[in-house]
């Protein structure tokens, strides 16, 4: 036992260079690290991998929201603002969803739609504005990050995006087709055909029904009536004839109402013609060609004002008076053009509007003895407002919703009605425009200035005697008043904004292509 212990008392003693090559071991740092490595290898790995995921989740969630992007802004191009938003919104989510489905590694796609401020179709000012919005959740998955517990990261994005377009308008116009809007329409072509004519034992001159009742063209007083374009009123026979009892002759070639051609080598018969025959063969403008050819022109403009403001205008053509087939006493209300948005058929339409003719004075057809009653605005109105067939219920224009609408009246503003015989101006009471405008329905009124160069003795002494003065009720007391209780009768009816008025000589074309573009400026929700 002691010669063991000693012999290893004897091992463990160290010989000098032993013990100094044990400390240089002890004091070496290569070895650390190696182990410092190999006890960093995990983190590392795991770090560098959910690096690599919340890279991959990144990149996914700029996928999505340039796919949120491409759908909202779908909703909102040309093709799609002119549908409804309630077609548009299912357009932008099949959108979405069907690019959200190319992305691998994103689950759970949440989106919610309209969720922001505006969503939907919104009408302000001129303009239908739509705003198409969409907030996402997903979640996109994790391959290393899932070690430590988190098996996707969470994405969420949003996008919208708007667009503007003008409201859909339909315009139904009520021309005013009354004989006393076969006035001549410039100062010039009154003093025409008051200066080629010498009256003769037979009467004054008239203008009459031409075309619908032939008897007339024969009759024992020599010619047809009509209304007389100085006066606006029809009267009896007359000859033809300038100041020194000359031949008339014509200055351009055409044709007289029951289809006689003349050149301008030909001379006005001295009878059986009447003033409307009279201004064809002198080249004179009447107020009813003026309303022919501004209808014309309308239609014009709204065709080159839909295409630019990428909405649909809507017209229907409603006429005062209508001369009808072997329908005598026609008075009612006449539709020349349904509401339609073919511009270019309400155009050729237009091209077709007339005066109403007459056989002779206080006749509208031969015999009838109407007393010349044939201007009846207040119940055309009335009538306008009767249920909706004339006037639809209007909606605020937005696409896939009901137009807007509204009323053109283009009138002189004078009746011709009742019994006893009166002539009242345009709905003095304002009841009747009140009624069609609290529809929502807005009114535009063209007054074709009747006072100016219509007066006369007729106008003098059985028409001015019996208008009513001051102000109607329905305009502010502060309203200047012209003294012409036709227009003050008008400037009532219409709606803010909307009123313009054409004196003799006047450019009806550029005034009711006006008053069309305030209408469409000055559009605005209305309900």
């Amino acid at each position: 036992m002691i010669r063991l212990f000693k012999f290893w008392k004897r091992d463990r003693k160290f010989s000098k260079r032993d013990r100094a090559k044990g400390a240089g071991l002890w004091r070496s740092r290569r070895g650390n690290v190696a182990l410092i490595t190999a006890f960093m290898m995990i983190p590392l790995t795991v770090a560098l991998g959910t690096a690599y995921d919340f890279t991959m989740a990144e990149s996914r969630q700029d996928q999505i929201d340039g796919m949120a992007d491409i759908a909202t802004l779908g909703g909102v191009t040309p093709d799609m603002m002119a549908k409804s938003y309630g077609a548009a919104l299912p357009y932008s989510q099949n959108l979405f969803l069907s690019q959200i489905a190319s992305v691998n590694g994103v689950t759970s796609v949440v989106p919610t739609w309209g969720a922001c401020a505006n969503a939907g179709d919104n009408s302000s000012g001129a303009t239908v504005t739509r705003t198409m919005c969409v907030t996402y959740t997903a979640a996109s998955v994790n391959v290393f990050a899932n070690l430590l517990g988190m098996p996707t990261f969470p994405l969420k994005g949003a996008s919208t995006a708007t667009s503007s377009t003008a409201p859909n308008i339909d315009f139904y116009l009520l021309m005013d087709t009354s004989p006393s809007m076969e006035i001549a329409a410039t100062t010039t072509g009154m003093t025409t055909l008051s200066n080629d004519t010498i009256l003769t034992t037979e009467g004054t001159c008239t203008f009459g029904c031409h075309q619908s009742n032939a008897a007339a063209m024969t009759s024992a007083s020599g010619c047809a009536s009509h209304t007389d374009p100085a006066t606006g009123h029809a009267t009896t026979a007359c000859q033809y004839l300038t100041q020194t009892d000359a031949q008339i002759p014509c200055v351009v070639a055409g044709t007289y109402a029951d289809g006689t051609a003349f050149t301008t080598s030909s001379t006005f018969p001295e009878s059986s013609r009447d003033n409307y025959d009279l201004s064809r063969c002198t080249n004179t403008t009447l107020r009813i060609d003026l309303l022919n050819a501004a209808a014309q022109s309308l239609m014009d403009t709204a065709s080159t004002a839909s295409t630019n403001d990428h909405a649909t205008y809507g017209m229907a053509i409603y006429l005062t008076d209508v001369n009808q087939t072997n329908t005598a006493n026609d008075l009612n209300l006449y539709v020349l053009e349904p509401r339609t948005t073919n511009l270019a058929d309400a155009k050729a339409k237009a091209a077709t509007i007339t005066a109403l003719e007459m056989c002779t004075n206080n006749h509208l057809a031969c015999g009838d003895g109407n007393n010349d009653m044939d201007t009846y605005l207040d119940a055309d109105l009335s009538t306008l407002n009767t249920g909706t067939t004339w006037l639809p219920t209007p909606g605020d224009g937005a696409a896939g919703d009901p137009a807007q609408e509204v009323l053109f009246i283009v009138t002189d503003g004078l009746n011709d009605e009742g019994s006893p015989r009166s002539y009242p101006p345009i709905d003095w009471n304002g009841t009747l425009c009140s009624a069609i405008k609290a529809r929502g329905i807005r009114i535009a009124v063209l007054y074709t200035q009747y006072i100016s160069g219509s007066g006369g003795s007729w106008y003098n002494s059985a028409v001015q005697p019996g208008l009513p003065t001051g102000l109607p009720p329905g305009l502010p007391t502060s309203t200047p008043n012209s003294g012409d209780p036709m227009a003050l009768a008008a400037q009532q009816c219409a709606s803010p904004g909307l009123y313009h008025e054409v004196s003799t000589d006047g450019d009806v074309s550029a005034a009711l292509n006006t008053l069309f573009q305030e209408a469409i400026a000055t559009a605005r929700l209305l309900h």
